[in-house]
C-alpha cells in the first residue's frame, strides 16, 4: 500500500460518524439518542402515574445524583470500548481513589483539594497499570481488567484493612447535599463539565480522531502513524481518571469513603457501567465515542432503577431486569450493525 492510499487519522476517525456529525434532520428522528430522549419521556410518564412520590422534589434530587455517578461511570467504560476494548476494572480503580482521598485527608492531613487531585491522579496510574499491561501482553483488555479488579481490590482492602474513613471535611457532605432550584445537585455540573468536555476531544482535537482511529481501524491507523499502543495507555488512563471523580461524587453524597461502595471487587458498577455506552449506541468493536448517547442510556438506567424500587420490586428482580437489558442492547447493536452492513450504510 503507498503512501497515498493510507487514510488519514481524521479520516478513519469519522468512518463511523458519532450523532450529531453530518446527520440530516431526517435521520436525527431515527437515531439512538432520540430513541432513548423517547424511551425516557415514557417511562417518566408511567411512573409519575403509577408510583406516589415519583416527582417529588425529594425523589428527583436523588435521581439526579445517582444519574450524575452513573453517567461518569459509564463515560469511564466508554472511553476504553472507543478502542474496543474493555475494563471490568473500573469499580474496583473508583473504590481505591476514594479510599486513598480518605486516607489522605484523615490519616496524612493533607488538604482536601490536594488529596482529590491525588486521587484522580491514583486512578489514572491505575488504568496505566491496565492500559500498559494490555499492550505489552497482548491480551484482551477482558483478561488483564478481570485480573487486576481483584488485585487493586484485594491490595486497598490489606492495605486499609477495610476500615473507612469518615472524617472528612465537612464540606464533602454539604456539596453532595446541596440543592440548586430545589432539585438539581451540583454533581450534575460536574458530570455535565465532563460530557462537554469529552465531546471536544473526540470531535475537535487530533488526540481524539487518533482515539476514534485506533478503535475503528487500528492497522490503517498505524500505517497512518497513530502509535495505536501508546494511545490504548492513554485511554485507560483516562478511564481510570473518570471512575476516579465518579468515586469521589459519591464521597460527596455518602459523606465518607466506605470499601463497600461500589460491591465487592467493584462489581456493582459493571452493570451501569456497560448500559450506559452500550445503549447509548457504543460500538463493542471500538470506533465510536457517543457522549450523548451514554449519559441518555445510564440517565435511562437511573430511571429504570429508582421507579422499579418505587414499585417496591425487590432489587434481585431489579439487577436481573438490568442484566436483561444489557443483552437485548448487545443483540440490537449487533442487529443495527449487520443491517447497515446488508445496506451498505455502514
Amino acid at each position: 500500500m503507498s503512501s497515498q492510499q493510507i487514510p488519514a487519522p481524521s479520516e478513519v476517525g469519522t468512518s463511523r460518524p458519532a450523532f450529531g456529525t453530518g446527520t440530516s434532520r431526517t435521520s436525527i428522528f431515527v437515531s439512538n439518542e432520540f430513541g432513548l430522549i423517547l424511551l425516557i419521556a415514557i417511562f417518566v410518564l408511567v411512573f409519575s402515574l403509577t408510583t406516589k412520590g415519583f416527582l417529588s422534589p425529594f425523589n428527583l434530587f436523588t435521581l439526579g445524583r445517582n444519574t450524575a455517578v452513573n453517567i461518569m461511570i459509564g463515560l469511564s467504560m466508554m472511553t476504553v470500548i472507543v478502542t474496543g476494548g474493555l475494563s471490568l476494572a473500573v469499580g474496583a480503580i473508583g473504590v481505591c481513589a476514594a479510599m486513598f482521598t480518605g486516607y489522605a485527608i484523615e490519616i496524612l492531613q493533607l488538604p482536601w483539594p490536594l488529596a482529590i487531585v491525588g486521587g484522580i491522579g491514583l486512578g489514572a496510574a491505575l488504568g496505566f497499570v491496565n492500559g500498559f499491561t494490555v499492550v505489552r501482553t497482548g491480551l484482551h483488555s477482558f483478561i488483564i481488567t478481570l485480573a487486576t479488579m481483584s488485585i487493586f481490590f484485594g491490595v486497598m482492602v490489606f492495605l486499609t484493612r477495610a476500615e473507612a474513613y469518615r472524617n472528612l471535611p465537612p464540606e464533602f457532605a454539604a456539596f453532595g447535599k446541596m440543592k440548586f432550584l430545589t432539585y438539581f445537585s451540583p454533581l450534575l455540573l460536574i458530570t455535565i463539565t465532563v460530557a462537554i468536555a469529552l465531546t471536544w476531544l473526540y470531535h475537535r482535537s487530533v488526540l481524539g480522531r487518533e482515539m476514534l482511529a485506533a478503535g475503528a481501524r487500528p492497522e490503517a491507523a498505524e500505517l497512518s502513524g497513530v502509535r495505536v499502543g501508546r494511545i490504548t495507555v492513554l485511554c485507560h488512563m483516562l478511564s481510570g481518571s473518570l471512575a476516579a471523580i465518579a468515586a469521589l461524587m459519591l464521597i460527596a453524597r455518602n459523606g465518607a469513603a466506605i470499601p463497600s461502595m461500589a460491591g465487592q471487587l467493584g462489581q456493582d458498577w459493571l452493570l451501569p457501567a456497560f448500559l450506559g455506552p452500550v445503549l447509548g449506541g457504543a460500538l463493542l468493536n471500538g470506533g465510536k465515542a457517543p457522549v450523548l448517547g451514554t449519559c441518555l442510556g445510564a440517565a435511562l438506567v437511573t430511571l429504570l432503577t429508582g421507579g422499579l424500587l418505587l414499585l417496591q420490586i425487590g432489587d434481585f428482580w431489579v439487577q436481573t431486569f438490568l442484566g436483561l437489558l444489557l443483552l437485548v442492547a448487545v443483540f440490537m447493536d449487533k442487529a443495527r450493525r449487520s443491517y447497515l452492513a446488508y445496506h451498505n450504510l455502514a
